[in-house]
């Protein structure tokens, strides 16, 4: 998988940008269902503020000990502060939302 940037300009960072970072292993299931699950959440609720960087552990598994990766697919929310993490295929729009911080606790 490769990296997906939105519109933000010429990789700068906008004080209402997202830095999304979704660790995978390779081209599974799971992994693309994440995937797209997150583009579309993006898409909705942060349309053209966010950037996602797709880390592959089968190509890359040492990138996994900078976030402490320990399942995947799992999410890491980098920017804006503090760094989240969501674990799963990002299927469940209301537990991404809250997870993200994009819509409050009920």
């Amino acid at each position: 998988m490769t990296r997906q940037r939105s519109d933000m300009r010429d990789g700068m960072v906008e004080e209402d940008s997202w830095c999304l970072r979704l660790y995978v292993a390779g081209q599974s299931p799971r992994s693309i269902l994440a995937f797209r699950n997150l583009e579309e959440i993006c898409e909705t609720h942060l349309a053209g503020r966010y950037e996602i960087e797709i880390i592959d552990l089968i190509e890359n598994p040492r990138l996994a000990r900078g976030d402490q990766i320990v399942a995947v697919p799992t999410l890491v929310r980098k920017l804006p502060e503090p760094v989240r993490k969501i674990i799963g295929d990002l299927s469940d729009t209301d537990r991404v939302l809250v997870g993200l911080d994009l819509r409050p606790r009920a």
